[in-house]
C-alpha cells in the first residue's frame, strides 16, 4: 500500500472509530438494533474509513494544488474586471457540483431544483468575489461579516418560518467536501503573492464568505416564492437478513454515488485542463500526480458517501427515534454532544482545514489544538439541536445570539483566528452531519410529534455557528496569553506554549 495512503487511513480509522462504538454501545444498552442493522453500519464504516484515506490523499495532490495555482495566477493579474469574472465562474461551478446542493434542493420541493440551485451558485459565485476582492483590497473580515450576517438576520425576519431553518441549513450544506479544499488553497495562493505581515490571516476567510451566499439565496426564493411548507423524505432501514443481502444494498447504491460524484468532480478538473492549457503552470510529472489525485479523491468521495448514506444514515434515525421514545429521551441531550464531539473527527474536510491552518501559522495554531476546539463547539452545537428537536424551541433564539457574540469576538480577537473561526464553520458542516445528525434529530421530531421542517433542520447551521464561538475563544486564550509574554499580533509563538489545549486548560 502507498505509504502516504496508508498513513491517511490510519487517520481516518482514529477518526471514525469513537463514533463507531458509540453506537454499537447505544446498541447494546439502549436501543437495540437487528444484526443486519449493525452489519450495515459496520460496513459503512469500514467504508467512511477507507473513503476519507482515499479523499485526503486525493485533495493533497489535485485539489490543494489547483486551487492555490488559480489562487496565485489570479493575485498577478491587474484587471479587476477579468478577476471578477473568473472567480464567479469558479465559484459558480464548484457550487453546482457540491453533490450535497443536490441533497437541500431535493427537500425543498416548493421551488424547482434547477431555480434553487442555480441561485445558490449565484449567491456562492457573488460572495466568492467578495471575498476575493477583500484580500486585494485588505478589507477587514470582520467588518465585512458584521455587514453580510446583518443583512441575513434583516431577511430573516422576512423569510417563512418553516423555511428559515433550512435556508440557515443551506450555508452549511453548500461548502462540502468537494468544495472547501479548493476555495481554501485558492485563498492561500491569493494571499502568498503578498509580502506584508497581513498576508497569512487574509488567506483564510473565502469559505466563511462563500457560505454565506448559500443563505441569502435560499431566504430571497423563499420571500419571492413565499412557500408555505417544505418536506423531507424520511430514510427508510433496508431489511437485511444475510450477508449477501447486505452486499446487494450497498452495491445497489454505489453506481448512484459513483455517478453523482462523478457529475461532481467533472468541473473542477475542466477547471484544471482550461487553467492548464492558458498558464502551462503544472509540469508533466506534476500533472500526472494532480490527475492521480483526481482519481483518488473520486474513489474516496464515493465510498465515503455510499458508506455514510447507506450505512449510517438509517441509524442515526433509528437511534433518535427510539431513545425519544424511551424513557431516557432527556439522556438524548448528553449523548447528543458526545457523539457531536467525535463525528467532527470524521468529516473529511475537517483534516484538510486543520493541516492548513497548521501549514499556514507555521505550527503556531497546532492540528491537535484545532480539532479539540471543534470538537468541544460541535458538541455543544449537537446538544442544542437534540434540545430543539425535544422542545421545540426556535432557531432565533439560539442562531440570533451565538451569531451576535461570534461577531462581537471577531473584532477583539486576532485578525487570523477571525477567518479560521468563520472558514471552520462551514467545514464542520459536511455530509457526516446531514446524513447522520440530521436523521438523528429528524428521528427524535417524528417520535415526538414534532415539526420537522423547524425543530430537526437547523442542526446544519447549529453545527455551523458554534465553531465560530470556540475558536475564537482559543484567540482570547491566545491574546491574554501573548499579551502577558509581550509578544505581537502574529502568532509568533508555538500554539503548544500558549494554547495548551492538548492539557485541556484552554476552553
Amino acid at each position: 500500500m502507498n505509504q502516504k495512503l496508508k498513513e491517511k487511513t490510519q487517520e481516518s480509522l482514529s477518526a471514525v472509530l469513537p463514533i463507531t462504538a458509540i453506537v454499537l454501545v447505544l446498541s447494546i444498552l439502549l436501543v437495540p438494533m437487528e444484526v443486519g442493522t449493525v452489519a450495515m453500519f459496520l460496513v459503512g464504516a469500514v467504508m467512511l474509513i477507507i473513503g476519507m484515506g482515499f479523499f485526503q490523499l486525493g485533495a493533497d495532490m489535485s485539489m490543494m494544488p489547483l486551487g492555490e495555482g488559480i489562487g496565485v495566477q489570479i493575485s498577478k493579474s491587474k484587471r479587476i474586471l477579468y478577476i471578477i469574472l473568473v472567480v464567479f465562474v469558479i465559484g459558480a461551478t464548484i457550487t453546482i457540483a457540491e453533490p450535497d446542493l443536490q441533497v437541500l434542493a431535493g427537500q425543498v420541493q416548493s421551488i424547482p431544483n434547477n431555480v434553487l440551485i442555480w441561485t445558490v451558485a449565484v449567491g456562492v459565485g457573488i460572495c466568492l468575489v467578495i471575498a476575493v476582492l477583500r484580500i486585494f483590497f485588505k478589507i477587514s473580515l470582520s467588518t465585512l461579516l458584521l455587514v453580510l450576517y446583518g443583512i441575513v438576520f434583516l431577511l430573516s425576519f422576512f423569510t417563512p418560518g418553516s423555511f428559515l431553518s433550512v435556508a440557515f441549513d443551506s450555508g452549511g450544506v453548500t461548502t462540502g467536501p468537494i468544495t472547501v479544499p479548493f476555495i481554501m488553497a485558492m485563498g492561500v495562493g491569493i494571499a502568498s503573492v503578498r509580502s506584508d505581515k497581513n498576508a497569512s490571516d487574509d488567506s483564510f476567510g473565502l469559505v466563511a464568505l462563500s457560505s454565506i451566499g448559500p443563505i441569502l439565496a435560499v431566504m430571497l426564493l423563499g420571500i419571492f416564492y413565499n412557500p408555505q411548507s417544505t418536506s423531507y423524505t424520511p430514510t427508510e432501514i433496508a431489511s437485511v437478513i444475510t450477508t449477501q443481502d447486505v452486499v446487494r444494498e450497498f452495491m445497489l447504491a454505489l453506481p448512484h454515488y459513483a455517478k453523482e460524484v462523478l457529475t461532481s468532480i467533472l468541473p473542477i478538473i475542466g477547471i484544471f485542463l482550461i487553467f492548464q492549457l492558458f498558464c502551462r503552470r503544472f509540469q508533466k510529472k506534476q500533472c500526472i500526480r494532480v490527475i492521480v489525485g483526481f482519481i483518488y479523491t473520486y474513489i474516496g468521495l464515493v465510498l465515503f458517501l455510499t458508506g455514510v448514506n447507506v450505512g449510517f444514515a438509517p441509524v442515526g434515525s433509528l437511534l433518535g427515534g427510539e431513545i425519544a421514545l424511551s424513557r431516557f429521551k432527556w439522556l438524548l441531550i448528553p449523548i447528543g454532544m458526545l457523539i457531536g464531539y467525535y463525528i467532527v473527527k470524521a468529516e473529511p474536510a475537517i483534516q484538510v482545514l486543520n493541516r492548513q491552518v497548521e501549514s499556514v501559522t507555521n505550527g503556531s495554531i497546532s492540528a491537535s489544538s484545532m480539532n479539540l476546539c471543534l470538537s468541544i463547539g460541535v458538541s455543544v452545537s449537537v446538544g442544542l439541536a437534540m434540545l430543539r428537536s425535544i422542545t421545540g424551541i426556535s432557531i432565533y433564539w439560539i442562531i440570533i445570539p451565538g451569531y451576535i457574540i461570534a461577531l462581537v469576538l471577531s473584532r477583539i480577537v486576532p485578525k487570523i483566528f477571525v477567518g479560521i473561526a468563520f472558514d471552520s464553520g462551514g467545514v464542520a458542516s459536511g455530509p457526516m452531519t446531514s446524513t447522520f445528525l440530521l436523521p438523528l434529530c429528524i428521528g427524535v421530531c417524528e417520535a415526538l410529534g414534532g415539526n420537522i421542517m423547524t425543530d430537526a433542520f437547523g442542526v446544519v447551521a447549529l453545527v455551523a455557528m458554534t465553531p465560530l464561538i470556540a475558536v475564537q475563544i482559543m484567540g482570547v486564550v491566545y491574546k491574554l496569553k501573548s499579551g502577558k509574554k509581550g509578544v505581537a499580533d502574529n502568532l509568533p509563538v508555538e500554539a503548544d506554549e500558549i494554547l495548551d489545549f492538548e492539557g485541556g486548560s484552554a476552553v
